[in-house]
């Protein structure tokens, strides 16, 4: 037998006995992500008592749903929490671009290692902090407010339905530790460092050059982040559920907490199942569609660049 052969052969052989490695993840994904998804998706269809018998009740669920005033007006709060998030990059995309214009690399190191060291914070010790910040009485802001004569401004931050959405969007202030930031920064890094000295001969300005140069160079990330984005606000409901539990008067509920809510405090396992399912179901919709309009676009610039 040949050694091409006896290569050919071995070649063979590995791909099997990679996929036999790969089954002891596949069964753990299996038994702690799509069986727990798969069986919310089927109980949503029932009157779903956990500890006795579920009575089946069709689209029953889903019909409640439709009148759920509580559970679409909590849509409206995701958005305007969306788009505060993506107005907010301008603070990342602005830090960035004065890092990456220090020419003392070891200065430029420095900064960068103190924008980003609150991202090892606990996220619970964030909310909990802008949360005594927010107190009506010995918080700091409203402390801060009496101390500079202006006593009048005082807020009871979160506990006012007008100020409640607000005051919860404020927190982490002012958003540059974050995964923007880094995304921003590190593509920005890797640009040319011609392409900026070219730009500069050609007496092009600094905020000119952001807008022509920069943000097409970025143009790819910022599809990233805008993906990323939608996944996580409609996944959001930490911060409020810690420092608001969607109050007051239901002014700062989510999707997240209105599913919590249902299930616990109401103790509807299977409305709350139909619930969960109508929000897993927009989410994919949603990233279905950003991943083809991603995949087009990137399409469409690979055929104008041949």
């Amino acid at each position: 037998m040949s050694v091409a052969s006896t290569v050919a052969r071995r070649r063979r052989r590995w791909p099997f006995a990679v996929y036999l490695t790969l089954i002891p993840v596949l069964a753990t994904l299996l038994v702690f992500q799509y069986y727990p998804a798969a069986s919310g998706i089927w109980h949503s269809f029932f009157d779903w008592k956990p500890a006795g018998h579920s009575t089946f009740v069709g689209l029953g669920n889903y019909r409640t749903m439709l009148h759920d005033d509580l559970w679409w007006s909590s849509f409206r709060n995701l958005g305007l929490i969306f788009v505060f998030g993506v107005v907010m990059w301008a603070i990342p995309l602005l830090a960035a671009e004065l890092l990456i214009s220090l020419r003392n690399r070891r200065l430029q190191f420095v900064y960068r290692t103190l924008l980003i060291v609150p991202m090892a914070f606990p996220g619970v010790v964030t909310a909990l902090v802008w949360s005594f910040m927010y107190h009506p009485n010995q918080g700091v802001i409203n402390q801060a407010l009496g101390a500079v004569g202006l006593p009048g401004l005082r807020q009871n931050w979160v506990g006012d339905p007008h100020l409640a959405l607000i005051s919860l969007l404020f927190i982490g202030f002012p958003f540059v530790a974050g995964l923007p930031f880094l995304i921003i920064y590190s593509s920005l890094s890797n640009i040319p460092a011609e392409v900026f000295e070219a730009a500069e001969l050609d007496g092009v300005g600094r905020l000119r050059r952001v807008w022509a140069i920069d943000l097409p160079l970025l143009a790819a990330q910022i599809k990233l982040l805008f993906f990323l984005a939608v996944v996580a606000t409609l996944q959001y409901g930490f911060l409020a559920y810690i420092v608001t539990s969607g109050g007051p008067d239901g002014a700062t509920t989510v999707p997240v907490l209105r599913m919590l809510d249902v299930a616990y405090q109401g103790g509807d396992w299977g409305y709350a199942a139909a619930l969960s399912t109508t929000l897993f179901v927009i989410t994919l919709v949603l990233s279905c569609v950003i991943v083809f309009v991603r995949r087009r676009s990137s399409g469409l610039s690979d055929a104008k660049g041949m």
